[in-house]
């Protein structure tokens, strides 16, 4: 009879310590799906100031460089696409490739302009521009740490028996591919020691071709365009 009350008694305690971790399992699954959100947010937090700094930038090389209208169009073309809402990581990041393709394109017509350069207000909007970058590569390296940790819980034993249990499935990755990302790499950092002749930036017009795309702080303004 003392054997089977100690039998009873093990299944119980096993019993209970499945349940208890099946319990932590699911939370810990939780936790991280939540976390992984966060730090997608704030990946298309960063996102979205690089947009807004794009119109302006864009009004200060046409100013300098008119001429080169098909980069324009692909700059502006490339962003809308990029700035479209609820798209799901592996979508967004496949997108922001061409936009930063086009991008880097802007960036290198404006080296051939040496006055540009050496506007202070283009100064200031590259280094905006150089800043966003890095806040978004932090947040790209952040979401995806995460994103590794909570696929190798999904795939490894025991806790893929929770995923399965309670439908956790694999996150997405948000990865520019590097030959693209590589592109807005070797476009030249600011030199904040340069010093230029650039006036006082003057308002873009109010029928601008550049849709919002949400609300940011406020970023530099494009130089006045080169007088004859």
């Amino acid at each position: 009879m003392t054997a089977i009350y100690v039998i009873i008694g093990i299944v119980v305690a096993m019993t209970v310590l499945t349940g208890l971790s099946l319990a932590v399992s699911y939370n810990r699954f939780v936790s991280q799906r939540n976390l992984i959100k966060n730090s997608f947010a704030n990946i298309d937090t960063e996102l979205r100031r690089r947009y807004d700094l794009i119109p302006n930038l864009v009004e200060a090389v046409k100013g300098y460089a008119a001429h080169e209208r098909e980069v324009f169009e692909r700059v502006a073309h490339t962003r809308a696409a990029a700035a479209a809402s609820g798209q799901s990581p592996a979508a967004q990041a496949a997108v922001e490739g061409p936009f930063v393709q086009a991008l880097g394109r802007l960036l290198a017509v404006a080296e051939n302009y040496p006055e540009l350069k050496a506007n202070q207000n283009f100064l200031a909007l590259q280094g905006e521009l150089t800043n966003t970058e890095d806040r978004i590569q932090a947040a790209r390296r952040f979401y995806n740490a995460n994103v590794q940790d909570y696929n190798r819980r999904v795939q490894a034993f025991p806790s893929a028996v929770v995923a399965l249990m309670f439908n956790f499935k694999e996150a997405e990755f948000f990865e520019i591919p590097g030959a693209e990302r590589a592109i807005l790499g070797q476009a030249p950092r600011v030199d904040f020691g340069a010093r230029g002749d650039g006036g006082t930036a003057e308002a873009l017009s109010s029928a601008s071709p550049w849709p919002e795309v949400g609300p940011s702080d406020s970023s530099p303004q494009a130089p006045p365009p080169p007088t004859s």
